[in-house]
């Protein structure tokens, strides 16, 4: 799904309100109904409480998006429940629509109440609520909270009671996900037209909880040619060719890992596992004499073969020419897994990477490689080469996170150097040379284990190898491989989860996924 900027979704308003002549109030208010469906599902939700009605409690801000909050409130007065509207900001500062919306909350008996967070009564009323509205801020706020709407929030977040944030999380940072002084923890955001990167980047992403995206009125066409090169990636937009009836083995290609050292020989038999459930056609294994036995032994679908080794178990320079051969025989290579650290190690990646016109994923070593030589990536424009690190890896390559912004730091890398960087994590980004990027929206915090990176690395070599474009390929291996991810932690828990139990789960991700037509992409 296409993900918009905070200045994109202004236009859209701007060119649905003064160019098609729909009115602001309409759009406010079909938000608000939005908004107020989510509320009142949370609250019937809730254990009941005999002898008096469901309970909201609206905090609002003097901008539109407090008059979201503020004609939400109305709704779900009309919905039955008792409600209490606040104004979070100075009367003087609302927006004529919001004014509106309190206009038409008086003329259903309600009102707009001042905020008052040190009376008693108000926060033991609040105490009692079932739901609470979260409509401070939209997706403009750019400076960090600060007196009364910092209080709110911090209110919000201590109450114990669920909230519904309209459009965004007060506190967060639409275009960046970063949290702007503190934040509300949402357990429903109702987005509008389009979901922001806020949504599921860095802090701001925790902060989000279920996200729902609201159709308000915006005409369909302006919401289409809306031009967007950050995309998330849902289960609508991962697909799976069905293979011809007459196909054979070496149409979905022949893959090669190199990995493995002595004391890591799990890595690269993660990987391969990963690769045939994925349905690779042929998948061999190089790894370094010293451990080919082990390895063999643990892999009956893919072919282990022995590579020379140094007095430390890793592969030596000797191996380089045996190596070359085999890549350019193949279809695509992952590189790195267990190859362990050091020169020699290092100095033959970097002669695979400047010789070889493979194909080519770097992960783990395969990455360590490049540390202080990350000119070789220079040397691989226009040939496919993937970067699959965690954080540490990406700063040990060069890689700036010190704004915080994730999405612009793998951008950049991706464009300066002329590669695929998928940049692991919570939220996985994938980043291309030409400035798009897409986030993963599958995967939780029972992947964090040793050995998960080498599933992935699997996956992708897979799906790349039976023919898919790199752009194809690589957000959908993320998207399967959090999604197995998904399925381990509903079946037997995020805490006893291996790596192993993602691949054995691969088989019923990828069945899910199978026959369908849709595109990764623009949408």
């Amino acid at each position: 799904m296409k993900i918009a900027t905070a200045q994109q979704m202004r236009e859209m308003d701007r060119a649905a309100i003064q160019e098609r002549g729909i009115a602001s109030t309409l759009l406010m208010e079909n938000a608000a109904r939005a908004v107020a469906r989510a509320a009142v599902s949370v609250a019937e939700a809730r254990p009941e409480r005999p002898g008096r009605p469901r309970r909201a409690v609206c905090f609002c801000g003097a901008g539109n998006n407090g008059g979201d909050g503020v004609a939400a409130a109305r709704f779900l007065m009309e919905a039955g429940m008792e409600v209490r509207a606040v104004l979070v900001g100075r009367r003087e500062k609302m927006t004529s629509d919001c004014r509106e919306m309190e206009r038409r909350l008086e003329a259903k008996g309600g009102s707009l109440e001042d905020f008052t967070p040190d009376d008693p009564d108000f926060a033991c009323w609040c105490l009692e609520a079932d739901v609470m509205v979260d409509a401070l801020f939209g997706i403009g706020l750019n400076t960090p909270l600060r007196g009364d709407p910092l209080m709110a929030v911090q209110m919000m977040n201590t109450c114990d009671i669920p909230v519904v944030s309209a459009d965004i999380a007060s506190g967060v940072e639409a275009d960046t996900g970063r949290i702007l002084g503190d934040a509300v923890q949402a357990d429903v955001t109702v987005t509008f037209s389009l979901p922001k990167a806020g949504h599921f980047l860095g802090e701001g992403g925790l902060r989000t909880g279920r996200l729902t995206v609201a159709e308000i009125g915006i005409p369909l066409d302006l919401v289409l040619w809306t031009e967007s090169n950050f995309y998330s990636v849902c289960e609508n937009d991962v697909y799976l060719p069905r293979r011809e009836r007459d196909a054979y083995k070496g149409n979905f290609g022949r893959d090669y890992i190199l990995g493995g050292s002595v004391g890591y020989t799990g890595a690269p038999v993660l990987a391969a596992r990963a690769a045939v459930r994925a349905g690779a056609g042929l998948v061999s294994v190089g790894v370094p004499e010293p451990i080919w036995p082990v390895v063999a032994m643990k892999l009956d679908e893919a072919m282990p073969s022995p590579l020379p080794a140094g007095k430390t178990g890793m592969l030596s320079l000797e191996a380089t020419e045996q190596i070359l051969a085999r890549m350019n025989s193949s279809d695509v290579c992952l590189i790195g897994p267990g190859l362990g650290r050091g020169n020699g190690v290092a100095s033959v990646v970097r002669h695979l990477l400047r010789s070889a016109h493979t194909a080519v994923i770097l992960d783990a070593d395969g990455i360590n490689a490049l540390e202080g030589h990350i000119d070789v990536l220079e040397a691989r424009r226009g040939v496919v080469t993937i970067l699959t690190p965690h954080d540490g890896e990406f700063l040990r390559l060069g890689g700036d996170l010190s704004s915080g912004d994730r999405l612009a730091a793998a951008r950049s890398f991706a464009q300066e150097h002329g590669c695929c960087l998928v940049l692991k994590g919570h939220r996985t980004i994938t980043a291309f040379p030409d400035g798009s990027a897409y986030v993963n929206t599958t995967g939780n915090p029972g992947m964090a284990k040793g050995g998960s990176g080498d599933v992935l690395g699997g996956i992708i070599l897979a799906l790349l190898g039976q023919g898919m474009s790199c752009r194809e390929a690589v957000p959908m291996a993320v998207w399967l491989h959090g999604r197995a991810g998904d399925l381990c932690a509903e079946e037997i828990g995020e805490y006893g989860m291996t790596p192993g139990d993602l691949i054995e789960r691969l088989p019923r991700v990828l069945r899910e996924c199978e026959g369908k037509i849709r595109e990764l992409g623009p949408q």
